[in-house]
């Protein structure tokens, strides 16, 4: 309605004269209004370059993401499977940038940032080898790691300058013990011929209660820096996600149990009854745990007990790269193995997702940035790449 017709249409008298007023001083406290809710929306979400932000772990940090499948070849590019290799040299920063450094290794690779075709920004927080007590705000007991302030501080920081639409976690294999499980297993099956499983599985049962109470702390640490942040909860999601098996079944592996073939060739000395444990009892207790936990803390939960599937390190559904067979998304193993005397890098990058194993990761990630409510599975299509990774939804 144009002025003009408006004017005509005011009555003349004083009686009109006060409800000109009237209007003009309602319309004043609706632009307040407006005005002020604006205000209210800058100062929480939407403000800035929508965003997906991981949090965490090594299994989320990138690391190994180096590494495009496992070679013999200890010299130059190892087959083609050493993204580090300059022609001259090896600079692990090519693949880690800054974080080689550190050893916090977020790869370029990693499964935040192979979450392509999602949000404007891509931002990766976590850290290999961190624990719960380092995403934990420094106020409420958070630890610096690594040269790096708590990752809920960091996070803080983000949510001011994006609009933060999902916030990926994958935290409790540290707190957990991962790396002394594998390592007690496979000097059980290289040095002491024993098996790992009973005893270790005692250590587990004596810790999940406790690891499982501090994943919750994270997770409540990460609400109250978003709500501190200005968003509300349904502005945002955390998707709570689960550990793969790295290695497979016993029947699944390529490689005699008996001999050394598992060890100097395949990177993945264990028994097959321990095997059995880690890939049917371990992964899915720890996955069943946080999926309850997910549910309880009113965040989403991805399950990725199956996403290397047949890709394990050793499994024999996949091969080793050499010369006559170049590295592979469809043939390669998703896993980096046991590098036991770091020959070909460090130890730490032993039993992770690799570069094939991360992109298929920010699959999961992207398929499941596009489900905005359920919790969902993860797994890939045999012979293909990180193409064929697909959710099924779970009960």
């Amino acid at each position: 309605m144009s002025g003009f017709r408006l004017y005509r249409m005011l009555p003349s008298t004083a009686r009109g004269r006060r409800w000109l007023r009237a209007v003009v001083a309602g319309a004043l406290v609706f632009l307040a209004l407006v005005v002020a809710g604006a205000g209210t929306a800058q100062a929480g979400s939407g403000v800035g370059p929508s965003a997906i932000v991981a949090l965490g772990d090594s299994y989320i940090s990138g690391e190994a993401g180096r590494w495009r499948g496992n070679s013999l070849t200890d010299s130059g590019s190892r087959d083609g499977t050493d993204r580090a290799w300059t022609g001259t040299a090896y600079d692990p920063a090519r693949v880690y940038g800054t974080t080689a450094a550190n050893g916090c290794h977020r790869s370029d690779s990693a499964e935040v940032l192979s979450a392509t075709g999602t949000t404007q920004a891509l931002i990766n927080l976590a850290c290999s080898g961190a624990t719960t007590g380092n995403v934990f705000r420094a106020s409420r007991g958070g630890i610096a790691f690594k040269g790096e302030a708590p990752q809920a501080d960091q996070l803080a920081a983000v949510a001011a300058s994006h609009d933060v639409e999902v916030i990926a976690l994958s935290i409790g294999g540290n707190d957990l013990g991962f790396a002394d499980i594998i390592t007690t297993c496979a000097k059980d099956y290289i040095i002491y011929y024993s098996y790992c499983h009973d005893d270790q599985q005692a250590v587990v049962d004596g810790k999940i209660d406790a690891v499982m109470a501090n994943v919750g702390k994270a997770v409540d640490e990460i609400r109250a820096v978003m709500s501190g942040a200005g968003y509300a909860a349904s502005s945002y999601r955390i998707v709570l996600q689960s550990y793969p098996s790295p290695i497979p079944r016993g029947s699944e592996n390529r490689y005699t149990e008996s001999g050394w073939s598992r060890v100097n060739t395949g990177g993945c000395p264990f028994w097959d009854l321990d095997s059995d444990w880690a890939r049917d009892s371990l992964v899915p207790q720890l996955a069943d745990r946080l999926k309850a936990l997910a549910a309880a803390k009113g965040a989403q939960f991805l399950d990725l007990r199956d996403m290397l599937q047949g890709r394990e390190v050793c499994a024999r559904a996949s091969r080793l790269v050499t010369a006559t067979q170049p590295p592979s998304a469809s043939a390669s193993e998703w896993t980096r193995w046991i590098d036991s005397d770091g020959t070909q890098g460090p130890v730490q990058e032993s039993v992770h997702p690799n570069y094939y194993g991360q992109l298929a990761q920010g699959r999961c990630l992207a398929l499941v940035h596009a489900k905005p409510t359920g919790d969902y599975s993860c797994r890939n299509t045999a012979g293909t790449g990180a193409s064929g990774m697909y959710l099924t939804a779970l009960s």
